[in-house]
């Protein structure tokens, strides 16, 4: 498929209201899809709500100060592509990290899957995993943050 019509896919997919699309040509096949912040289970966290009732006409007017987010202890690993994340090579088969595992740079995490092409993500640090932050079989964004290491 050349790159004219694949732009315009592209382009097709983000202009309408559809999440995904997918297209066969003979034995060429290509899958476009959309995720929003809002389409992804992203983690929550727990802040303490702060309210204040102002009694003034005008602070009914004034939009209320965004929360403060939390601040996160190690380094981030964060998603390079969209895809949907696997904790495991197949399904029954051990996870590749669990939480409080030590792992060492270059040591595989996680797969992602991307256009059925299966990624393996690599740790870029040595540390113990102390969050992991997605779930199994979870579609992911770029730049999603997966797994928080605390450096050993």
């Amino acid at each position: 498929m050349d790159l004219r019509k694949l732009k315009k896919l592209i382009d097709l997919v983000e202009q309408s209201g559809i999440a995904e699309l997918e297209i066969t040509e003979g034995e060429e096949r290509v899958r476009i899809a959309k995720f929003s912040a809002s389409l992804a289970q992203t983690p929550v966290f727990q802040v303490p709500a702060q309210v204040s009732q102002a009694t003034t006409p005008a602070s009914n007017n004034v939009a209320p100060a965004p929360e403060p987010t939390p601040t996160v202890e190690g380094h981030v690993v964060k998603s390079p592509m969209v895809g949907t994340f696997y904790r495991s090579p197949s399904p029954g088969a051990p996870v590749f990290a669990e939480v409080g595992q030590n792992i060492n740079e270059g040591q595989t995490l996680c797969i992602i899957e991307a256009m059925k092409l299966l990624n393996e993500i690599e740790s870029d640090v040595t540390g113990t995993i102390t969050r992991i932050l997605v779930e199994n079989g979870q579609p992911i964004e770029y730049g999603q943050p997966l797994f928080i290491i605390a450096n050993a």
